[in-house]
């Protein structure tokens, strides 16, 4: 799948079957994060692959992360503060905008998660504390069924237009002649 192709069919996936992820496809889908350039070259990540259920019923607890039990694949995303103090938290997002598109490419679904305590996800996995939490991601094959809730989400709040998200050389200014 070309790039621009996963990025059209890319979308957040809130509901898995329980079939594993082979190790090659998600060890692709790292390696895909592994290569991200960053600023000056720290790669201050490190990810935490969780696929025990008790594990991934505790990361399910945040208000919006509720189908993260049954997602066989929850990659938490973490920065080094320490390491890269201005730059963790984007080329961590980088990174794992990399994985969402290889796993798209790799016929799986992925739904990027903000909603957590960052405090209990370090506890719970013994991250340092010079560590951020920066996202958990969902990842598995998606179930066929959408909820309705995400069917009139959708519908109603549909993509923006392009000359209403990108200016010409100054905010406001037309992207191109009409």
């Amino acid at each position: 799948m070309e790039v621009f192709e996963a990025i059209q069919n890319r979308h957040s996936v809130r509901s898995y079957l329980s079939d594993e992820v082979p190790s090659e496809k998600l060890v692709r889908i790292l390696e895909a994060a592994r290569l991200v350039p960053s600023a000056g070259n720290i790669q201050p990540w490190h990810f935490i692959i969780i696929t025990d259920q008790q594990m991934r019923k505790e990361l399910s607890k945040g208000r919006y992360a509720k189908f993260l039990v049954e997602s066989p694949v929850v990659i938490v995303g973490c920065g080094d503060e320490r390491a890269s103090p201005n730059w963790h938290q984007v080329d961590t997002s980088i990174a794992m905008q990399n994985m969402v598109l290889t796993a798209t490419s790799e016929g799986l679904g992925t739904c990027w998660i903000g909603s957590f305590n960052e405090n209990q996800v370090k506890k719970l996995l013994d991250i340092p504390e010079r560590f951020r939490v920066i996202a958990l991601l969902a990842l598995g094959y998606r179930r066929k069924t959408m909820d309705l809730s995400s069917k009139v989400l959708h519908f109603f709040r549909k993509k923006k237009k392009l000359e209403k998200i990108a200016s010409l050389e100054r905010f406001g200014n037309c992207l191109y002649n009409k």
